[in-house]
């Protein structure tokens, strides 16, 4: 037998197939290793008795006849085979017995002869039985020293018995199938001489069996080859495998990779089939196989085959890994040779993209190191110009990263010149060298190649050397940056790196102002071109566009600075937030969410620089009071509330500036009031509205026919009032202006109070649209009548006790009234606000009148503010009275200011000092605060208060004339029974002064007889009587709720 000749493809076809006609033409030689499959399919009889299979048994005999090799292969069929096969399993249960030599055999009992010359000179039945005797010692002796070398036969060493051995390991096999497997002889016949060759004439006879034999002796193999000869042979077995059926060997490399098993077979397989297709229209599948091995979502492959390419690496032989990367290296070759001119023609633009990141991974992921010759070339292939498509594109992308991934291909002068003249047109990278982000570059490249590489910073400093001195400039750089287009519909769903990251860096760098290149225009359409989600870098980007403005860098001169958005590019965005009209074009929640972030924060860092603005003799931009009025502030912060999700980066910087820059915005009871609309759904639910009303069009014609009959017809002016609560504040918002004007119609004392509640849910409602603007128009229209001047934003800023310069009937109308004061709060906070923001604004750079520190400042701003509050709130407590009061506070309010004013107990501090004054009003109006307060805190302190009113009055009693004493005691006798009920202790004193008060009145009533009568003695006489009374009263209640009460607490 020839060990070079295998069995042809052809022929494991023709009878993997049955293809008798196919058979008929090859020759004598071609089907010698398939004679004893033919021979048993002409001799034995088949279970199908069709007239096709007889012709076609006639065929392979006509095809045997005339060849020798058939009559012993006859021989063989004529064994006893069921004899065979009980000495066969008694020889198996032999071997598997522990200290049996080899000569030991049920098989052959008496070899006097080598087992070569007992097999020439025996017949068939005896070589049969040689052959498997030895079969089965390798197979024992392999079980039992588990090493991969060959082992040594006499009968299998000798190549010229190798045909007449696989002829009869052939028919044991397939006449003994239940003492013989397959698998388990081709296991074993890697271990002998010309195996492989063996394997080969035994599964050409069983075709049926390929598969499964390939598969199993994958399975065997290792994870990692060795340097052995087991594993050797094993690839060589399977590889001839391969070469005898060619159509599956790339099904049979696609198992060694889904086992992790015999890498370099993989390899060889790829190599063969590469030969296989050479010349054809396509040359194998080398690339895209590594590739995917490399670059594949399965870990474990790539980790494997990383591996063996890396142990490939260590070892000083030539292998299956270096064929691999000569392979690679003709096909380089083969594309620089079309490229004429370094011109890269559009067919080969592809392959070159697909070879590019095949080293690239063999570089990064597997850690191959490239040799001179790969380096020469793979620079040549970069620095191709490819035609200007898509493809191109991609393939300029994956060169310029491959350069920054492997350093290495720049190490010589000549390739590092070749590869700066190809980059001239490569920016977006050149700014994240400007600002040193060498991690962003890493993830930039391992992005566009599609692999995570490894890549050192260090290793990159000579890139970074040539893009920013040698390459680009800084000036250039910015210069291109701002040509560069936004990305339309900017989200957080967009991924990879985006012009936004470039500015931003450029940015942050100072880049645009040290050169003076303007990029305002570039921001603002970036942000009006982004959508929801929000893309986490554009807070940022607006952070640095700020700082850049308001705060220079101390390498840049501060006179460049970068030009602020101006209002009317603002407010053609925020136009269409308050109100919308059908057909207009709605800028995104998105965009309007970071312009008012840039407001705020430009705000924001505009007071905290201002002292160096002005000691820098700069001149800034300050947006509007007006302007911002006009901004949704609250609204827009109320919408990005319901989708926290979309904007988790901007609300709670937003909600921190609202609180800070605008805290009058940010009331408590407004945010509230806002969560219980929407939360209770009480626009659309709580009204019994009809299907049509609640879908009717509301117009301004509607609402004021509607308030017309708010006297005649109130329930026609309640629908209408209902439909506006329904309805989305930001539509109702265009008829704020009338809705507003007919105020004053609701406080008419006929308007029924279900009108006014709705006129007050409706005010609540514009007023999370746009507040500002609303408490002017309420303001102005609520005005005394008598006041005919127009109040503006900054009027009431100014001077907050505007508001309460209205109409007196707002004080008898609750739902009004709790407008007014909803207003009233807003405008006290917005004035703090402001006085802060003035005195940010103009700090005391030099001592200046009779302020002389910051410190005396902020005192007199404390004081104006409390000065503020407590007229107001005097204004308050004396509009709740019929009457004008003259003196403090009216003591009918007591009741209501004592327990809803939490701070009332400093009152004790002042009212010693008011009880010493010589007016008897303030004197009752003490003696009445002590009572209320000592109902209401009873603390030590309160009770030395109302022992100190109790002695005073003692002592008033006995120094006051008649007049004077019915004037004093009579209102204050109640609050003795207040006193007395706070304070059980003070009892006694108090019965004391009002046994001396009746003595008192009962003597002057007996100088009734003695007196002239006159007018004035009998009007004081009754004064007198009636004191009398209700000091006797007076102490009927000490008694009721003092002493004799049941119940103490």
């Amino acid at each position: 037998m020839d060990a070079n000749f295998p069995v042809s493809a052809r022929v494991f076809k023709a009878i993997l197939n049955v293809d008798v006609n196919e058979l008929k033409k090859c020759t004598a030689k071609e089907i010698r290793p398939i004679l004893p499959c033919l021979v048993r399919m002409s001799l034995i009889s088949p279970l199908d008795n069709t007239r096709e299979c007889a012709e076609g048994r006639k065929e392979i005999l006509t095809l045997l006849s005339g060849i020798e090799h058939v009559n012993s292969i006859v021989a063989l069929l004529s064994i006893d085979f069921h004899a065979l096969e009980s000495d066969v399993k008694k020889e198996q249960q032999l071997r598997q017995k522990i200290g049996v030599s080899s000569s030991d055999s049920i098989l052959i009992q008496s070899l006097q002869n080598g087992s070569a010359l007992e097999f020439e000179r025996s017949d068939s039945t005896r070589r049969l039985r040689l052959v498997l005797s030895e079969i089965l010692a390798i197979t024992s002796q392999v079980r039992e020293q588990q090493k991969s070398s060959v082992k040594s036969s006499e009968l299998f060493d000798n190549s010229v018995y190798i045909e007449e051995i696989c002829d009869v390991l052939c028919i044991a096999l397939a006449e003994l199938p239940a003492v013989l497997n397959v698998l388990d002889i081709v296991e074993t016949l890697l271990y002998v001489k010309h195996g492989p060759e063996i394997i080969c004439w035994v599964v050409a006879n069983t075709p049926d069996c390929f598969r499964e034999v390939c598969i199993n002796l994958i399975a065997n193999g290792e994870r990692q080859e060795d340097d052995n000869v087991g594993g050797k042979t094993r690839m060589q077995a399977i590889s001839m495998l391969c070469q005898m059926n060619p159509s599956q060997a790339l099904p049979i490399r696609a198992k060694c990779v889904e086992m992790c098993r015999m890498p370099a077979l993989a390899i060889t397989l790829s190599l063969e089939h590469a030969t296989r297709t050479l010349g054809g229209d396509t040359e194998g599948d080398m690339v895209a196989f590594i590739s995917g091995l490399l670059l594949g979502n399965d870990q474990q492959v790539r980790n494997w085959f990383a591996m063996f390419v890396r142990n490939s690496q260590k070892a000083s032989k030539i292998d299956n890994i270096f064929l691999c990367r000569d392979e690679l290296l003709r096909r380089l070759q083969t594309i620089i040779l079309f490229s004429m001119d370094s011109q890269l023609p559009e067919s080969c633009v592809v392959e070159a993209s697909a070879l590019l990141r095949l080293y690239c991974a063999l570089r990064g992921i597997a850690g191959i190191k490239f040799q001179e010759e790969e380096v020469s070339l793979i620079v040549q292939l970069v620095t191709s110009h490819p035609p200007p498509s898509p493809a191109g594109v991609r393939f300029v992308s994956l060169g310029l990263c491959m350069l920054i991934a492997c350093p290495s291909l720049i190490g010589q002068q000549e390739h590092e010149k070749c590869s700066i003249e190809w980059v001239q047109w490569l920016v977006r990278e050149e700014a994240y060298f400007e600002s040193n982000q060498l991690s962003a570059i890493c993830e930039l490249v391992c992005s566009t190649l599609g692999m995570k590489v490894p890549i050192r910073s260090n290793n990159m400093t000579r890139m970074k050397q040539i893009f920013t001195q040698e390459i680009f400039t800084e000036q250039v750089v910015t210069s291109h940056a701002v040509k560069v287009p936004v990305t339309v519909n900017l989200n957080a769903n967009i991924p990879g790196f985006l012009p936004v990251h470039c500015i931003h860096q450029l940015l942050k760098s100072r880049a645009f102002t040290k050169h003076k290149v303007p990029i305002k225009d570039w921001i603002y359409s970036q942000i009006c071109s982004s959508v929801a989600p929000l893309h986490p870098v554009l807070p940022a980007l607006v952070e640095v566009y700020v700082n850049s403005m308001l705060v220079p860098s101390s390498k840049v001169p501060q006179e460049h600075t970068n030009t602020p958005i101006s209002e009317d590019e603002m407010r053609s965005v925020f136009q269409t937030s308050a109100s919308q009209s059908q057909g207009s074009v709605i800028p995104s929640l998105t965009s309007q969410l970071l312009l008012l972030y840039y407001i705020l924060i430009y705000d924001d860092v505009r007071l905290a620089n201002t002292q160096n603005i002005i000691s820098s003799a700069r001149k800034v931009k300050i947006y509007s009071p007006e302007f911002l009025s006009e901004i949704p502030i609250k609204y827009l912060l109320q919408q990005a509330q319901k989708d926290q999700q979309s904007y988790a980066g901007l609300f709670s910087p937003l909600l921190r500036l609202l609180a800070t820059n605008f805290p009058h915005l940010s009331l408590v009871c407004d945010w509230l009031d806002d969560n219980i609309l929407q939360g209770s759904g009480e626009r659309r639910d709580v009204f019994q509205l009809t299907k049509k009303q609640l879908h009717m069009q509301i117009t301004q014609s509607a609402i004021e026919e509607a308030f017309k009959h708010i006297h005649k017809c109130p329930s026609r002016t309640s629908v209408m009032l209902q439909q506006l609560i329904a309805a989305p504040p930001n539509e109702v918002w265009q008829f704020a202006e009338t809705i507003i004007k007919h105020s004053k119609s609701i406080l008419e004392d006929d308007v029924p109070r279900n009108i006014q509640e709705l006129f007050k849910r409706v005010w609540l409602s514009l007023n999370s649209v746009l507040p500002r603007k609303l408490w002017v128009m309420t303001t102005n229209s609520l005005l005394h009548e008598g006041i005919k001047v127009s109040i503006t934003q900054e009027n009431i800023v100014l001077d907050p006790l505007q508001v309460l310069r209205c109409d007196i009937r707002v004080f008898r109308c609750t739902p009004v009234l709790e407008i007014v004061l909803r207003v009233l709060e807003a405008s006290l906070a917005a004035s703090r606000n402001q006085l802060s923001k003035h005195m940010l604004e103009y700090p005391m750079l030099s001592r200046s009148g009779q302020v002389s520190n910051e410190t005396e400042r902020e005192e007199l701003r404390a004081a104006l503010v409390a000065t503020q509050e407590s007229a107001a709130l005097q204004i308050l407590l004396e509009a709740c009275l019929e009457t004008e009061e003259d003196r403090g506070y009216p003591r009918e309010l007591l009741p209501v200011t004592v327990p809803g004013i939490p701070s009332m107990h400093i009152c004790l501090d002042f009212i010693p000092e008011l009880m010493s004054q010589p007016s008897i009003e303030k004197q009752v109006f003490a003696v009445d605060l002590t009572s209320y307060l000592a109902l209401r805190y009873t603390v030590p302190k309160s009770l030395s208060v109302a022992r100190l009113a109790v002695n005073t009055l003692a002592t008033l009693l006995g120094v006051l004339p008649s007049v004077s004493r019915a004037q004093l005691f009579t209102p204050v006798l109640p609050s003795l029974v207040r006193i007395c009920r706070a304070f059980p202790p003070l009892v006694d004193d108090t019965v004391q002064l009002l046994l001396q008060l009746g003595r008192m009145c009962e003597a002057q009533k007996s100088l009734i007889g003695s007196m002239p009568s006159h007018a004035d003695f009998e009007s004081d006489m009754k004064l007198n009587e009636m004191l009398c009374d209700e000091s006797r009263r007076t102490y009927i209640h000490i008694l009721k709720e003092a002493v004799l009460k049941v119940q103490v607490y």
